[in-house]
């Protein structure tokens, strides 16, 4: 009896300290989401799988521990896990590892727009955001149900993406990408770039959004995401949520507009 309850306990703690997300495809066609976890930065890894395959409009729930730090959740497009080379099993977003990322190294190739968390941050605040920084694939919401606020990038940046910028595309020539004027190497040289935020430029004093090629267009189109590396200055780039509040968050591909 003594055992069983302890067991118990222990379940009801372990549910306590977790939250729930929900990972939806709103997409009318298959993605791959993955997920990815930096272990330089915490130990805490969601209950699931790094990478798996989900149709239209179905969606998959998990837990997630309430301290998960540096945590990356985003999708990929047009996939053939039988190429075992990461840029190019799918038109965008692939990893090491196939279908399931490798945790270690599996981050995911550029372009691909990122849903990004660090739960139980400083001054116990969730922060969280929908990355641009690698560039976009697909539209990308993250909804929660404690009433914080809601960053997106609800739209399709593929067919208006600068000509600099546009790709890759699919097999009819239509674009599943926009990369960032940092990964298209536009100053051709990504260890100091004002693009990139690197050498020279790796401060948020160096590094203002009107260095940054074609900075307005993610921003202007998606301005509640963030763009690139000091956008926090924009004032609606990184979000937070009281960590007190156990939120519970949804990602949704392909919200509806």
């Amino acid at each position: 009896m003594k055992a069983s309850s302890a067991v118990l306990t222990f379940a009801l703690a372990a549910v306590a300290n977790a939250r729930t997300f929900t990972v939806y495809n709103g997409c009318p066609f298959t993605i791959w989401p993955a997920m990815f976890t930096d272990l330089n930065v915490g130990s805490a890894v969601p209950a699931y799988t790094t990478g798996w395959e989900a149709g239209a409009y179905t969606a998959v729930s998990f837990s997630v521990p309430n301290n998960w730090k540096a945590g990356r959740i985003w999708a990929r497009r047009d996939c053939d896990f039988s190429n075992t080379n990461p840029a190019t099993q799918c038109a965008d977003g692939g990893c090491n590892g196939g279908l399931v990322c490798d945790p270690h190294t599996g981050t995911g190739v550029p372009p691909a727009t990122v849903a990004e968390f660090t739960l139980q941050g400083d001054g116990n605040l969730d922060y969280y955001d929908v990355s641009l920084v690698d560039g976009y694939n697909l539209p990308v919401r993250i909804d929660n149900n404690v009433g914080c606020g809601i960053p997106s990038c609800p739209v399709d940046l593929g067919p208006n993406c600068p000509s600099a910028l546009k790709g890759p595309f699919d097999s009819t020539g239509f674009p599943v990408g926009c990369r960032s004027a940092c990964e298209a190497n536009l100053d051709g040289n990504q260890a100091n770039s004002p693009n990139c935020c690197s050498g020279q430029y790796d401060t948020a004093a160096t590094c203002p959004p009107s260095g940054v090629a074609y900075y307005s267009y993610f921003k202007n189109s998606c301005p509640n995401s963030y763009v690139y590396a000091y956008d926090e200055s924009s004032g609606t780039a990184l979000w937070t949520c009281n960590s007190g509040l156990n939120a519970d968050y949804t990602i949704t591909f392909c919200p509806p507009s």
